[in-house]
């Protein structure tokens, strides 16, 4: 369960941290931090601020589709927009294309390691997968079909209000799901387990 506690920390704080990275790298975001930014530009508020407070009005969300949070899904929403803020603050962004290419892959790669963290440690989804899995087990609808309406339908909200949308939004949306891939089954913390222990897990992880 320490274990599990860390990891659940560690991987959200450097979620954060990645895409703090993929900002100041300004070659582009992911459609969710894209509206974070373009609401940031109208509203004077920290970009990671606003990631938080999106959380929060996505777990609303959750109600009509009967989703339940874990503990994961509460600390997502406390965690990975205030890391975020905490490095915009304290590093500026990156001049000249071979940097800003740099630190773009950078935050990539640590978004897919976080992501690989938190998931890992079976604490529940972050509250914008749970709205995906959750239209998912509503209406019926494949995963696939839900996560492309609702990033679309972000990204194109974000870029209206002025977010940055470019060559980074696409290396994420090309490379995430892959480097996950790689890393979830490296840091699962089920991997390993016997049946028996991997059911005592489930019962103990609210929100799975």
């Amino acid at each position: 369960m320490v274990r599990r506690v860390i990891q659940l920390l560690v991987g959200l704080v450097l979620y954060g941290v990645g895409c703090a990275m993929t900002v100041q790298a300004g070659l582009g975001v992911d459609p969710w931090t894209v509206l974070a930014e373009g609401i940031s530009i109208h509203t004077g508020i920290g970009i990671g601020w606003i990631a938080n407070i999106l959380g929060f009005f996505v777990l609303l969300l959750w109600i009509p589709l009967r989703q339940k949070p874990g503990i994961g899904t509460i600390a997502n929403i406390l965690l990975v927009g205030t890391s975020m803020q905490v490095v915009l603050w304290i590093f500026p962004p990156v001049s000249g294309p071979l940097a800003q290419f740099a630190v773009l892959i950078g935050g990539i790669l640590v978004v897919a390691l976080a992501s690989g963290l938190y998931i890992g440690a079976h604490f529940g989804p972050g509250p914008r997968d749970g709205l995906m899995t959750g239209m998912h087990k509503r209406l019926g609808w494949p995963i696939w079909t839900c996560r492309a309406l609702v990033e679309l339908s972000v990204l194109l909200i974000g870029w209206l209000l002025g977010g940055t949308v470019g060559i980074g939004t696409v290396l994420f949306a090309f490379l995430i799901g892959p480097l996950v891939h790689i890393a979830l089954p490296l840091l699962d913390t089920r991997r390993g387990l016997p049946v028996a222990d991997k059911a005592r897990v489930d019962v103990a992880v609210p929100g799975d």
